[in-house]
């Protein structure tokens, strides 16, 4: 038998909110495909370009990167929780997608770019608020030319592994003429 709605018990804390500020970004696809995905993952990192809008959902920080190798950081807190109190699963695979993507993002030329096809992401230990900064380590495994493959994992400051993830990227190129179709 389900509990009815009025008698779920609540909490007597007070609400919270959060503000989320980012800059709108680019639509400029000749300027976002100018340069090599390391030279934009470097801007990046030095803050010469504004980051994702996604980085603020999440508070992630680009700490370092070299050609197919990403280190992010976040701190997660109370907004990332799901009903049982702990982060959700949602905030591991976001934080997983993006170093594994900018791994992948790392190792292409200027005029390619690329999606997530796929990511399985392993939960090993539960995140809370208590758990304090989360470091996740991107790395491609192996560079295709349609595809390339990527793994990451997120640790705590004790060094553990709380997740871990495979990917594969789907290289696309905006300015490629499309295959012609068969009779």
């Amino acid at each position: 038998m389900s509990t009815p709605p009025s008698e779920i018990p609540t909490h007597p804390t007070a609400q919270r909110s959060r503000t989320i500020r980012y800059e709108a970004p680019s639509t400029d696809r000749q300027a976002l495909f100018a340069a090599s995905g390391l030279e934009q993952m470097r801007a990046l990192a030095a803050g010469e370009v504004p980051a994702p809008p996604i980085s603020s959902h999440i508070g992630l920080e680009l700490v370092a990167v070299s050609e197919g190798d990403v280190v992010m950081t976040a701190v997660p807190d109370e907004s990332h929780y799901n009903p049982i109190g702990s982060v959700h699963g949602g905030f591991f695979a976001t934080v997983l997608d993006s170093v594994c993507g900018c791994a992948v993002h790392s190792t292409l030329p200027a005029g390619v770019g690329y999606t997530s096809l796929e990511i399985k992401v392993s939960f090993l230990r539960p995140i809370s608020a208590a758990t304090g900064l989360v470091t996740a380590h991107g790395w491609v495994t192996r560079s295709g030319r349609s595809a390339t493959f990527a793994e990451g994992d997120i640790r705590d400051e004790a060094g553990r592994v709380l997740a871990t993830a495979s990917s594969t990227c789907l290289l696309v190129r905006p300015d490629a003429a499309p295959p012609a179709s068969r009779p």
